[in-house]
């Protein structure tokens, strides 16, 4: 079955240009704040910033840039990657901006698979003339945008396509790296309606207005900061104050010093700021209305516990590279320990092993379809996934099991590939993550699934003991015990000093399982 398209012109902002965007912000309200770095002590108002992304749109025409090509953009955080990526809308390009922490080896593959018109890179994160030596486009440096500035100055007898017309809603807008700065990462290409849908789903998320003043610390390079913060950016005309990276001491002082009322955050930054608390007053920071937590699974225990501490509230938000919002807990409706109700615009629905629509309550797979989706995805050896064709018509399964319950919250239960087979018995590891860590003495857990000659797999927990709390397994396995059926318990805990995580937070227990391989320790049980 095929679901009714979305018709650009009927959303409830309807679609439109960066271009027509900038232009209207400028003529309505010149003067606002439009982007603050907090890092560089810089500020751009509206009426500059669609003036310095024309002036950089024209540079980039001059270097062969045009509708249907692409610009590659290797910087760390800065103001200028944002200028660059908004320039490249404007030229009606695709932006495509990579972290300057991937290893060189694989961005040089990543350039020679997407194959960009153009190539601009920071001289201080990147060495991107070797990057792009091996490519037939030109590249340009810069360091600021008082030095080798030429891409940000206005070539003379270029013209601009009239706002409104650089692109179109099915037009390629960005591709992003899901992962990679020790893995080859994988890619992921939107267009530009995909991501207007997103943007439209954080804001039903967070109640977002153009009076907001939004906090970002993470690296635009990532498909979650671009739907969380400058697509509602695109579409509302509020207010970003961005940082080159997360500071648990600074962070405070950023809200306070600039009523920050939205702040996008990670299950990382939160248990930071509990771990590590910080000596702030309700009223000092009074403007911050709400956290955002997305790209990786926020313990239930944790949220409520920073909830409590800071007064602020969260909001946990599911989103996958190829799909953006899946799921969102709502401003004005929320479960703790849920990833909230559907998006909006995304169709999802949790099938069994056929394929069929599990009822309420039953877990299975989650799966995805409609227009708020990649179009297409690069796998790490640099093969296309044209997802176009088929995004309207067919599930993907995103490889997340998950229950909706009967007011249509959805809770995440794990990976397929995490899943723990024991007796028989599929079992997802993030409940067995949840109860241990609600003993006290507990700040991080992860469970893994051993061989066991018995029962398949046998439940082992690793374990990051809170800070002065005494290491002691026979005291979490008698809690764990109180929380969970027999056949959930682990059965035996690994304390260590930190879990393995990708940069994103999530952990990786593919790691745990091969240090329980090389670790010589076994599951004593009674049988």
């Amino acid at each position: 079955m095929t679901i009714t398209p979305v018709d650009p012109s009927r959303l409830e902002i309807p679609f439109q240009t960066l271009g027509a965007a900038f232009a209207r912000y400028a003529a309505s309200h010149p003067d606002k704040l439009a982007i603050h770095s907090i890092d560089q002590g810089k500020s751009i108002s509206f009426s500059e910033l669609e003036e310095l992304v024309d002036s950089t749109a024209t540079a980039m025409l001059s270097h062969g840039v045009g509708r249907g090509k692409r610009v590659a953009i290797l910087a760390g955080e800065c103001i200028e990657k944002l200028v660059l990526m908004f320039a490249a809308w404007r030229c009606g390009a695709s932006a495509c901006p990579f972290h300057a922490e991937i290893q060189p080896d694989h961005l040089a593959v990543i350039l020679t698979v997407i194959e960009p018109a153009l190539v601009v890179w920071r001289e201080s994160d990147v060495d991107g003339a070797r990057l792009a030596s091996g490519l037939s486009c030109p590249s340009v440096r810069f360091a600021s945008l008082d030095r080798y500035n030429a891409i940000f100055q206005r070539a003379p007898d270029v013209a601009l396509p009239p706002a409104g017309t650089e692109y179109g809603p099915d037009d390629e807008g960005c591709i992003f790296a899901t992962s990679g700065t020790t893995d080859m990462p994988k890619c992921v290409v939107w267009d530009h309606l995909g991501l207007w849908l997103c943007g439209l789903s954080t804001i039903d998320f967070t109640g977002l207005g153009a009076d907001d003043r939004l906090l970002e610390y993470r690296t635009f390079s990532w498909l979650s900061p671009q739907i969380v913060t400058f697509m509602p950016f695109v579409e509302l005309g509020l207010s970003v104050y961005m940082a080159a990276g997360f500071s648990r001491s600074r962070f405070f002082d950023w809200v306070r010093d600039h009523r920050i009322t939205v702040a996008a955050g990670v299950p990382t930054v939160i248990n930071m700021l509990l771990d590590e608390p910080v000596d702030v007053r309700r009223e000092d920071i009074a403007s911050l209305r709400l956290m955002t937590a997305s790209s990786a699974p926020l313990a239930p225990e944790r949220w409520r516990q920073f909830e409590a501490r800071y007064g602020v509230d969260v909001l946990q938000f599911y989103g996958a590279s190829e799909g953006g919002w899946l799921c969102g807990n709502r401003h004005n409706a929320k479960k703790h320990g849920t990833a909230g109700p559907p998006a909006r615009h995304m169709d999802l629905a949790i099938v069994d092993a056929a394929g069929n629509v599990c009822p309420k309550c039953v877990e299975g797979e989650i799966t995805i379809r409609g227009a708020m989706s990649a179009t297409a995805t690069i796998s790490a050896d640099g093969v296309w996934e044209d997802r176009q064709h088929f995004r309207l018509t067919e599930r993907v399964r995103v490889g997340d099991l998950g229950v909706m319950d009967v007011d249509g919250f959805v809770t995440v239960t794990g990976r397929v590939k995490d899943i723990i087979l024991r007796g028989g018995a599929s079992i997802a590891p993030l409940e067995i993550d949840a109860a241990v860590m609600s003993h006290s003495h507990v700040h991080e857990a992860a469970a893994i699934g051993v061989p066991d000659k018995i029962w398949g797999e046998e439940i082992v927990c690793y374990v990051v003991p809170a800070e002065g709390a005494p290491a002691d397994e026979n005291s979490i396995l008698a809690h764990t015990a109180r929380q969970l059926p027999d056949f959930k318990r682990p059965r035996r805990i690994v304390f260590v000093e930190a879990l393995p995580k990708n940069e994103r937070g999530k952990v990786r227990r593919e790691d745990l399982r091969a240090l329980w391989a090389r670790s010589g320790l076994v599951v004593e049980q009674v049988r």
